[in-house]
């Protein structure tokens, strides 16, 4: 998360406390006021926006913990009941912070690379699979051939390479 989201996030806090400070500063213009007065009611403001930021900030911490760690346990305990572990991008669903999000989209992106890499192998696996087909195939010829050629002329010579032939 960046400082500019976290502001983002923060704006409804910032643009109130900017309200009572702006709205004090105009009805106190009107009056004769002293200035410390003045000051002391915008600073009042600031002190309680900065208390409600203290008392929210341990109240989003233990909100925060409560999602994250639910968020964790249902992660592990799908992961656990998979057969095919890979698959866990495709099965969790999209978190509503920050972190999980970036977790899932590594955990998506590791998934297609893995597959990618799989897909290319099995390519490659197939590709050899042919060759060796092929070259079998090319093979049985000539032999099948020999074959012939050594049941037409019986001798001991071709005695000899038919026992070589069928080994």
């Amino acid at each position: 998360m960046s400082f500019r989201e976290y502001i983002k996030d923060k704006i409804i806090y910032i643009l109130v406390l900017l309200f009572v400070v702006v709205t004090s500063e105009i009805l106190l213009i009107s009056f004769n006021i002293h200035k410390f007065v003045k000051i002391y009611i915008k600073v009042v403001p600031v002190i309680m926006f900065s208390a409600c930021f203290f008392i929210e900030y341990y109240i989003c911490f233990f909100i925060g913990y409560y999602k994250k760690n639910k968020y964790y346990n249902n992660l592990k305990n799908k992961l656990e009941d998979l057969e095919e572990k890979y698959l866990i991008a495709e099965i969790i669903e999209t978190p509503n912070f920050s972190e999980g999000k970036i977790l899932k989209e590594v955990l998506q992106e590791t998934g297609k690379s893995m597959l990618e890499n799989v897909n290319e192998y099995k390519h490659l696996s197939e590709d050899y699979k042919e060759y060796i087909e092929l070259w079998i195939h090319e093979i049985k010829t000539p032999i099948s051939a020999s074959k012939l050629i050594i049941e037409n002329n019986k001798n001991e010579v071709t005695k000899n390479i038919e026992e070589e032939l069928d080994k």
